[in-house]
């Protein structure tokens, strides 16, 4: 099987500067999220290239994010070793044992990911506790999350822990077009 590009979305920061675009890709081996993100981090000029590889039932495999914050380079291969272990540059990351997806926290691509996998219904509270990246750092921590589908477009989300809490409009293709007070985006679909 030939890649496939069956989605793309473009987003505008609404909480600083700055832009994401994102392809959602089917491969022969499952999924794959290829974005670039650029902002503002405080006042550091920030430029990330982000890569995240999904199996065929979207259980994240692992990621790459290379680029730079300010005049620091950043370069992370993360991986899911097994048993939903992982691994940020080889050094095991035991804070996120057990999760399943993994959220990379400057982007809203990686949402599409608990939202294709779990594909939250309407009647009840879908939980996704995922592997989150912490800002800029080597190091993964966890984030808790809820979903729950409110109509055809748009999602109930919580994130408990970062005290936030947003009615999500999703397009088909599971990427977020409106992330209230962080994202607006343009989503394409084929």
């Amino acid at each position: 099987m030939t890649e496939t590009v069956v989605a793309t979305a473009f987003w505008r920061r609404l909480d600083t500067e700055g832009h994401d675009c994102c392809a959602l890709v089917q491969c022969a081996d499952g999924w794959r999220l290829d974005g670039r993100a650029v902002f503002l981090h405080g006042d550091l000029p920030s430029a990330l290239a982000y890569r995240v590889h999904c199996d065929p039932r979207w259980r994240t495999r692992g990621a790459e994010i290379d680029g730079s914050v300010g005049f620091e380079r950043l370069s992370l291969d993360i991986r899911q070793t097994g048993a939903d272990a992982w691994t940020v540059n080889g050094t095991a990351q035991p804070q996120a044992a057990g999760c399943i997806d993994l959220d990379l926290g400057f982007t809203p691509a990686t949402n599409l990911i608990a939202i294709r996998r779990l594909q939250p219904g309407p009647n009840a509270d879908t939980e996704a506790v995922a592997a989150y990246y912490l800002e800029f750092s080597q190091a993964l921590g966890r984030i808790a999350q809820t979903y729950r589908r409110t109509s055809e477009t748009t999602l109930a989300y919580v994130a408990p822990g970062h005290e936030y809490r947003a009615e999500l409009v999703v397009a088909r293709s599971g990427f977020v077009r409106h992330y209230p007070g962080l994202w607006t985006g343009e989503i394409s679909e084929i």
